[in-house]
């Protein structure tokens, strides 16, 4: 279970530090050894790694140069700026949640960048970009005592030129999505161990910086169209090719892929490929639909969000038409048979939701072998008869913005209740007495 509270540290009346949480207690642990407590404000504690006689020297780590902590989106890139500017060599690290980034700067160039979070690691860029299968990936960390992309040149997978270009583009990822943290802290040591870099990159560290800026204002204009990684872009109707930039993008697309197996079929980076399939969407080349649920676990949470904003629509226009849209939705649940069932011990609460767990334990007895195509059915059909009396106790405008919200979520779930031929899957009917 992961702990409240896991990096607290308290320090009693007689100046000794007691780790709270057993996390705080692994990491002090893992620093064992003299510090130096260094002058600081009095709501922070700043100290060092020195020897046993007070002193620093080469062992005891790189001089810290810059500091502190990170509380805004796009705060980086000032010192990014700074870094560059001033023509320093180091290495900045950026720490977020559990995840930690490492960006190695030389003479106003970035050199090279390391991350251990999800989807920035060589073997996962070397996946994205359809270098490699995953299978492929997982041959070469077998090779012990290898490198993963030397592993990768060895078994004849890649060339090594290949290789190259595609450890740059992990550099640029890495520190594009370093600049993007509104949350975490950050620290900038003035040298670092060049064994540390796989590759040396030259990228120019003003670029990058101008090029992070660019994403920053632009993603939120995509997300407009393209809500998430996870939708899928679908060809319309309208005739005539896209211009040539896009050409490539939408000739495969096959609705489908996902945008993140479309960037990887198109070997390109999902920000790229999300500002290709922008365009397509603008020219009426292709439309986004929501992706399928695919567990009964997020089928559950496509609901509970559905009819949390019918909930709260009408209960902003008139509580007590509220309160009669959920006594009409009870009295639904009781005539058809199957919410009573579906939702016994789950609610549902005074939103609208219902409580996830147990829903997806009850559907399991229900429905057996057809538990997701099941669920997904009643709880559209439960969702699209809230829709449908809620829309009668608001205003018209604030019908066409409900209906819009809400059936961009629900779609979804009707489409999980058909085959891959479009056809209704097979589903279970019952009844309780």
């Amino acid at each position: 279970m992961r702990e409240t509270n896991p990096d607290l540290v308290r320090i009693d009346d007689t100046g000794t530090a007691h780790a709270v949480s057993r996390s705080a207690s692994q990491q002090l642990r893992a620093r064992k050894g003299t510090f130096r407590l260094m002058p600081s404000p009095p709501h922070m504690i700043f100290m060092r790694h020195v020897r046993d006689d007070g002193k620093r020297d080469e062992q005891q780590g790189a001089v810290l140069k810059l500091g502190g902590e990170v509380v805004t989106r796009g705060a980086l890139c000032d010192i990014v700026a700074l870094i560059s500017h001033a023509g320093w060599r180091g290495e900045l690290i950026v720490f977020d949640g559990e995840n930690a980034r490492s960006i190695f700067f030389d003479s106003g160039n970035v050199v090279g960048a390391t991350s251990n979070a999800e989807g920035e690691r060589l073997g996962e860029i070397l996946y994205q970009f359809g270098a490699l299968s995953q299978e492929q990936v997982a041959q070469c960390m077998a090779l012990e005592g290898k490198r993963l992309g030397d592993a990768a040149v060895e078994l004849g997978l890649i060339s090594r030129e290949k290789l190259f270009a595609l450890m740059s583009k992990q550099t640029e990822e890495i520190t594009y999505k370093t600049l993007l943290i509104g949350d975490g802290m950050y620290y900038f040591l003035d040298r670092f161990d060049e064994s540390r870099l796989a590759a040396r990159t030259n990228l120019r560290a003003n670029a990058l910086l101008m090029e992070a800026v660019r994403r920053m204002d632009e993603i939120n204009y995509f997300r407009e169209r393209i809500p998430s990684d996870e939708h899928i872009p679908t060809k319309t109707s309208k005739k005539g090719e896209p211009a040539e930039p896009v050409r490539k993008v939408f000739a495969q697309i096959d609705g489908e892929l996902s945008m993140t197996d479309l960037a990887r079929r198109c070997e390109m980076s999902i920000f790229d490929l999300t500002q290709a399939v922008f365009q397509l969407c603008q020219s009426g080349h292709v439309q986004i639909r929501p992706p399928k649920p695919t567990d009964p676990i997020a089928i559950v949470e496509t609901f509970n969000a559905a009819m949390r904003i019918i909930l709260r629509t009408v209960e902003q226009t008139d509580r007590e038409k509220a309160a009669d849209l959920r006594s009409t939705l009870a009295s639904f649940a009781s005539s058809s048979g199957v919410y009573d069932a579906l939702f016994i011990f789950a609610g549902p609460e005074a939103d609208g939701s219902v409580k996830t767990e147990r829903v997806v334990t009850n559907i399991a007895g229900l429905a057996g072998d057809d538990a997701i195509p099941s669920l997904a059915q009643w709880l559209y059909e439960y969702a699209a008869f809230a829709l449908f009396a809620a829309t009668s106790l608001v205003s018209k405008d604030v019908e066409q913005t409900l209906s819009r919200q809400v059936s961009e979520l629900i779609t979804p779930l009707q489409q999980t209740n058909t085959s891959d031929d479009g056809s209704p899957q097979s589903h279970v009917s019952i009844y309780i007495e």
